[in-house]
């Protein structure tokens, strides 16, 4: 029994397989219309500051959350839900959860420290978690020309560290103990 070509292409199953295409393509367009439109709504709630309707679960909710709760300055929760998001993230997503975390410890520190372009005590343990949460982003993501900034920013804040050996003392001995100095 052999079968020949031109019965696979007759008119009648040739429209059917047209029509059975622009139902697919009609239905995709829908679909992507309608996405369009949440995505949209989505970006208007998020950029109002209210709950988006859908996708309340995805990261990008999460995280419009968390930076609208530190723009309002409530670190804390900010914090909270930053850390979060860590463990479900991308590098790039991770490298702005960092970043964002970094900003929020560096205006904590600058809030304390006030216009002083040196350190007080108080406002030296924000900066520093600061400049650990901009070295882990730019680890993550080292093309983020904001973190650099901000990490160049806060290095000519923070005092220096202090060098073994040199300060109150010249002779390292007294520093390190019973170590002896020189050879034996």
């Amino acid at each position: 029994m052999a079968y020949s070509i031109k019965s696979w292409f007759t008119v009648t199953k040739l429209t059917w397989l047209f029509l059975a295409l622009c139902i697919i393509c009609i239905s995709a367009s829908i679909y992507t219309y309608q996405r369009i439109q949440q995505i949209h709504a989505f970006n208007q709630a998020v950029s109002a500051g209210k709950t988006p309707e859908t996708d309340r679960q995805s990261f990008e909710a999460k995280f419009a959350t968390a930076l609208y709760l530190a723009k309002r300055e409530r670190y804390k929760e900010a914090t909270l839900l930053f850390t979060q998001l860590l463990p479900k993230a991308n590098p790039q997503q991770k490298a702005a959860v960092q970043y964002n975390v970094g900003n929020m410890f560096f205006l904590r520190g600058l809030a304390i420290n006030g216009t002083n372009m040196t350190v007080r005590n108080e406002a030296e343990y924000f900066i520093r978690q600061a400049k650990t949460a901009y070295q882990a982003s730019l680890k993550l993501d080292n093309t983020q020309w904001d973190a650099r900034h901000n990490m160049d920013r806060l290095l000519t804040m923070l005092p220096g560290t202090p060098t073994p050996g040199v300060g109150e003392s010249d002779t390292p001995g007294l520093i390190m103990g019973n170590i002896p100095v020189g050879l034996p």
